[in-house]
């Protein structure tokens, strides 16, 4: 039987936050994949690519659709987190049922 490496405090912490980052980071990637006004400063647009790409509008759309992807990796990270804390918190909850 394998030993948790978690506790049964971190991993319901760990459990919370990857829900909040799952939740958090897919809706980001929706609004940048519909390209939000209000996300225009977080996309990766500085003086040399502007200079480079002529301020180009693919350019930005395309800027956009990175950041959107890049959203969607750190959701599926967060995701994985969260499986690994929920097995761990099972474990442990199962260590505790046999002890007792």
């Amino acid at each position: 039987m394998a030993c948790p490496i978690l506790g049964p405090k971190c991993s319901a912490y760990y459990m919370i936050i990857s829900v909040w980052g799952v939740v958090m980071l897919v809706l980001m990637g929706i609004f940048f994949q519909i390209r939000s006004p209000s996300l225009f400063e977080d996309i990766n647009v500085d003086e040399e690519a502007w200079a480079k790409h002529n301020m180009n509008l693919e350019f930005v759309k395309s800027s956009y659709e990175d950041n959107a992807v890049n959203c969607w990796i750190a959701a599926v990270l967060y995701a994985v987190l969260f499986v690994f804390s929920f097995i761990q918190q099972r474990m442990n909850a199962r260590q505790t049922y046999e002890t007792s």
